[in-house]
């Protein structure tokens, strides 16, 4: 029971993580050491899977399957979304740059601790990292689309948005900002909006499935590889999760912030060097105090 609340908690990092645009629930994943086992249990829901379900064989399933883990993980992810979508929105209206400069360390420090496990550095692995930051830093500085609310459409937003939650390094709630429906599923999710959530619903099913397969399959065959582009992935989500920023809304023809359900919709960012000051010198240690955490965590993982 211990072991699977802990696995909760790492499911509501996960979760928290998937809420907040430019931070990933894979990262936390990857940091947190259920990366691997969270990719592979829900690979494992397959035509075995499907056999054991129909023979009604549930305790070979839930075996098969990892089921507790599974269900311990999403459990709190779905905990930790509900009912930190408000907390975390108020947060980042009060204060957006202090709790950036946190994210800003402990994914800094993922970069470093995420990296280290690859075993060797060769040319593939570096083109592999390489790559992975470039694709994440070009993902950061795209401009959002309009919103679309069409079923089809939201059904791509959650094939899209489920496949990079879980990829470390790039942000599932960052993608359906840039899809321009971000704003629309996380109203849906506060008001539980089924004609929104059920499409979206389908789409991150399908999605997840097939995209863990595959992922499981690069892996194992593929390991240092895959884990210098997640590294790479990781280190190019840095440029949106940078603390000292100025929002860019889009415009109208006359030069006016163009509204949707009361809120202004993003375009951008405007990244800036700050001056030195006393909210400085605190975003600083709150930075390092981000860095800290990751560094205890892997101290308490090492001696376990």
């Amino acid at each position: 029971m211990k072991d699977y609340l802990i696995f909760a908690l790492k499911g509501m990092g996960m979760g928290a993580a998937n809420v907040i645009p430019g931070v990933s629930g894979g990262t936390i994943a990857l940091i947190t050491g259920i990366f691997q086992r969270l990719i592979d249990g829900i690979k494992s829901f397959d035509l075995t899977a499907i056999r054991l379900l129909l023979k009604g064989k549930f305790t070979e399933l839930f075996q098969y399957t990892d089921f507790y883990f599974l269900f311990s993980v999403f459990i709190g992810t779905g905990i930790s979304i509900l009912s930190l979508a408000k907390l975390l929105t108020w947060v980042f209206i009060n204060y957006p740059i202090l709790i950036w400069s946190y994210f800003f360390g402990l994914i800094l420090a993922s970069v470093y601790f995420v990296g280290k496990t690859i075993n060797q550095w060769n040319v593939p692995v570096v083109m592999a990292f390489i790559i992975g930051t470039t694709i994440a830093a070009a993902i950061s500085i795209l401009s959002p689309a309009m919103p679309n609310d069409s079923f089809f459409y939201l059904i791509l937003c959650g094939v899209v948005a489920i496949c990079s939650m879980i990829l470390p390094g790039i942000s599932g709630s960052f993608v359906l900002l840039l899809m321009g429906n971000y704003e629309l599923v996380i109203n849906a999710v506060a008001e539980l909006n089924m004609k929104i959530l059920l499409p979206v619903a389908i789409g991150s099913a399908v999605g997840l499935i097939a995209f863990t397969h595959f992922l499981s399959w690069v892996f194992k065959k593929f390991r240092n590889q895959t884990i210098a582009t997640l590294t790479g992935f990781i280190l190019g989500s840095l440029i949106i999760l940078w603390p000292w920023k100025n929002t860019l809304y889009r415009l109208d023809t006359s030069g006016n912030a163009i509204i949707r359900n009361g809120k202004k919709i993003i375009e951008g960012y405007d990244m800036f060097i700050p001056a030195l000051s006393t909210e400085t010198l605190w975003a600083l240690c709150i930075m390092v105090a981000g860095i800290l955490t990751i560094w205890i965590i892997e101290k308490m993982a090492g001696e376990k």
